[in-house]
């Protein structure tokens, strides 16, 4: 008698960030056969030209401007040939810090590669394209011809991500107008760098390169940088913007970006403009779906080109799934890894739940940090869902005090009658630290009073969050 052996789940992953990167590591766990397929290096352009090099230039900007506010804790700094103290200039080598941050994310690409190949994940670099619902197609170029390979899959997982955005009118060079992927080319910080867009990366951007010690222009279109964000948390950006010497021009709209003989210039709609050493174009991305087959194999798109997708990542068609910026799903990094991970447990039968957006925390790494999650009071002051909402400073926190913040607060949100959290802004150095607790007191539906009987280190920044919720104490 013969025994029959049930076939190995096959799955195909085209792209190897985030999303595509838990999505093979959750199909190896659960014994699946699972093929890679990335063209720039795993990890993608998250690791590679966007999240890790990003917050890594960033965090050189803090460390920079933590040397320039030492003297405001009386951390006085002298020349050998002086007996009093002065105030230090702060030199940036670019290069230096480009070198580092590059290195550090090629080493995180290298990492996320090995924790694959240990896995049993097999790993192909090339471009990856559907051939209907079960087949992708894989092109490799070596030095002297283009070889193609089929895969056959059970379930196909899409993690292509996005592409900055590009304009016709400021088209990017890479040596003067740049995008964000472009900006790790220089070899010295900017003279004077406009910003075109006044969004999450352009406001963390923008802040950077202050921070770096280059005049910063911002060009919003809106009325304030960061227009989709908690209103409050936004003027207290603006203001820190304005107040370290950063030019934020608002309601102004840049008609075209040009170069000239040594640098660049702006020319908004209404005529004026800017001129600058180099220009940052932050106008959004685009997802990298083009050419993709996707359509073809009856995967359904919005009309900007994202993949549409549940909240178990499935698209259209159910052996195709999408994760990450791609998808009209939200596009962080942290969210396309949980797409990933949900897509292939759903694909493989195993149990899932299915991503709840209100539960995702978000950050915006500016100096101060805007972390947010849940429910906002936007949302509480247009009627969409009944909330509270109490805001506590930071100034008066005296662990903020012993370090010198003076900028940011604790904003809680919660529904009215049981005091669940629902939602809550943190303000702050290092917020995406301090959002976790209200992130899970959101999860597993805590009231105000649940979470102020949380013990809080004194003194501490996360004692504002358990003060925020005593003072929304629900009387019984």
């Amino acid at each position: 008698m013969a025994f029959q052996f049930e076939r190995r789940q096959r799955i195909a992953i085209i792209g190897g960030g985030p999303g595509g990167y838990e999505a093979a590591l959750a199909g190896a766990q659960l014994g699946a056969d699972v093929t890679l397929v990335e063209r720039a290096g795993v990890g993608g352009s998250a690791v590679l030209t966007d999240v890790v090099p990003s917050k890594t230039l960033i965090a050189t900007a803090e460390a920079a401007n933590s040397i320039s506010e030492a003297a405001e804790l009386g951390v006085q700094f002298f020349a050998k040939s002086s007996d009093r103290p002065t105030k230090p200039e702060v030199v940036i080598n670019l290069g230096a810090v480009n070198k580092r941050l590059l290195g550090l994310a090629q080493k995180q690409s290298e990492d996320m590669r090995s924790t694959l190949d240990h896995a049993g994940v097999r790993v192909i670099s090339g471009v990856g394209r559907l051939d209907g619902v079960h087949q992708v197609v894989v092109s490799t170029t070596g030095s002297k011809r283009t070889d193609f390979e089929t895969i056959e899959a059970d379930t196909v997982v899409i993690s292509v991500g996005a592409s900055p955005r590009v304009l016709d009118t400021a088209k990017p060079d890479g040596e003067r107008i740049l995008t964000w992927t472009q900006l790790y080319s220089l070899d010295a910080v900017p003279e004077h760098l406009i910003v075109v867009g006044s969004g999450v990366t352009g406001a963390e951007f923008a802040s950077a390169y202050r921070a770096l010690g280059a005049k910063v222009t911002l060009i919003s279109s809106r009325d304030t940088v960061l227009p989709g964000e908690d209103a409050d948390a936004a003027k207290v950006i603006e203001t820190v913007f304005k107040r370290n010497g950063m030019t934020v021009l608002s309601k102004s709209r840049a008609e075209r970006v040009e170069r000239t003989q040594d640098g660049v210039v702006a020319i908004l709609t209404d005529g004026s403009k800017v001129e600058g050493s180099h220009c940052l174009m932050a106008v959004g991305s685009i997802p990298n779906t083009a050419d993709l087959g996707l359509e073809e194999a009856g995967v359904q798109l919005t009309p900007s080109g994202h993949i549409r997708v549940n909240r178990v990542a499935s698209t259209s068609m159910p052996s195709i799934y999408a994760a990450g910026d791609c998808s009209d799903f939200l596009p962080l990094a942290s969210v396309a890894s949980m797409q990933g991970r949900t897509a292939v447990f759903h694909a493989m039968g195993d149990s899932v739940n299915p991503t709840e957006l209100r539960n995702v925390t978000s950050n915006i790494f500016t100096q101060p940090e805007i972390a947010t999650v849940g429910w906002s009071e936007k949302q509480v002051k247009d009627g969409v869902v009944p909330g509270r909402v109490h805001k506590l400073p930071l100034s008066q926190n005296p662990r903020a005090k012993m370090l010198g913040i003076r900028d940011g607060f604790v904003k809680l949100i919660s529904s009215v009658g049981s005091g669940t959290v629902i939602g809550g802004v943190v303000v702050s150095p290092k917020a995406s630290e301090l959002i976790l607790p209200i992130a899970i007191a959101i999860e597993h539906r805590l009231t105000v009073d649940q979470l102020a009987e949380a013990f809080s280190v004194y003194p501490s920044l996360s004692g504002s969050i358990t003060d925020a919720a005593r003072a929304m104490h629900i009387v019984r």
